[in-house]
Parts: structure tokens; sequence; C-alpha cells
């Protein structure tokens, strides 16, 4: 009996030195539970590449605030000269510009990751752009007419319907 005894106390002694030797750890490791940083893209190059290559006039904005942080941004000559600028609204939500000769509905579709038209429209910088809902983002959804002929261009994201306008309001052709 002594010896079921010891082995049980033994047991329970390793257990708590385990136990101490565990939060010693957890104590000396850095814990950082904030947001991560979003790091701040340069996308004058890409742009560049896009006015030069792309077979439509490249929609970027001007003019928004150093709270709007550029996130991603690439150019795809070889699908359907297909531009997107990802940003961080000043909320930490996401809006992106995007922009594609491809066929308009599966382009929409993509874009806007399943959303669908909606019966409203809005006058934002003097252009008809539709509403889509439904998808994992929302969009505003301007078809290849206008001064942007040539490409269907969608701004979508997390952000609101305000934000997606602000952002559409800023584009500006080069």
């Amino acid at each position: 009996m002594k010896g079921k005894q010891k082995s049980a106390r033994d047991m329970i002694l390793s257990l708590g030195v385990i136990v101490l030797a565990a939060g010693v750890i957890w104590i000396f490791i850095p814990h950082d539970d904030g947001e991560p940083d979003v790091k701040r893209v340069d996308y004058r190059v890409e742009l560049l590449t896009a006015q030069r290559a792309a077979s439509y006039p490249v929609a970027a904005p001007e003019g928004l605030s150093e709270d709007w942080k550029p996130t991603s941004v690439r150019f795809r000559g070889d699908d359907s000269d297909a531009w997107h600028l990802g940003f961080s609204a000043p909320d930490g939500e996401y809006v992106a510009i995007e922009q594609s000769t491809k066929k308009s509905s599966t382009f929409i579709h993509d874009a806007s990751q399943g959303a669908r038209a909606t019966e409203r429209t809005e006058e934002i910088g003097g252009r008809t752009w539709t509403r889509y809902t439904g998808g994992r983002y929302d969009a505003l959804v301007l078809d290849g007419t206008g001064d942007m002929k040539g490409a269907t261009t969608v701004v979508a994201g997390t952000g609101s319907f305000e934000q997606l306008g602000k952002m559409a309001a800023a584009l500006k052709l080069t």
C-alpha cells in the first residue's frame, strides 16, 4: 500500500512541476492580441504597367486620405487585362477596385464573390453604378460604357456602401 501512495504522490508532484514550468514559459512568451499592422504597398509601378498594357482606361483613386492604406495590387495582362487594387479603409474594412475585359457576368461574380445585382443604382462621380449584394462582398458595378469603355469596373469589399461610394467617387482614369 505504501508503494502505491508514494507513486501517486510522485505523480502529483511531477504534475505540479510541469504546470509551474508551463506557467513560467507562458509568462515570458510575448502575447500580441491586437490587430496585425497592415503593410502599405506602393502601387505606382503596377499602375504604370497597367496603363501602358491595358486595352481600357485604368481606374485608380486620387485624393483619398492617408487613412486609406493600399494593401494589394496586381495587373494580369494575360488574364483579360485584370487590374486589382485593394485598400484597408480607415475603419479596417477591405475595399478593392477590380477591372477586366472578361465577360462581365463572370467577372462581377468573381470580384464580388457571389453578389447579385439589385434594382438600386447610384450616381457617383457622374457615373451610374449598380449595387450588388448577397455575396461575400458588397459591390458597386459600372459596366464598360461612358468614359470607362472597354472594361467592367467593380468596387467591392467588406466596407459599407458609403465606403465603396467614397472609393468610386475617388476613381480617376489614367
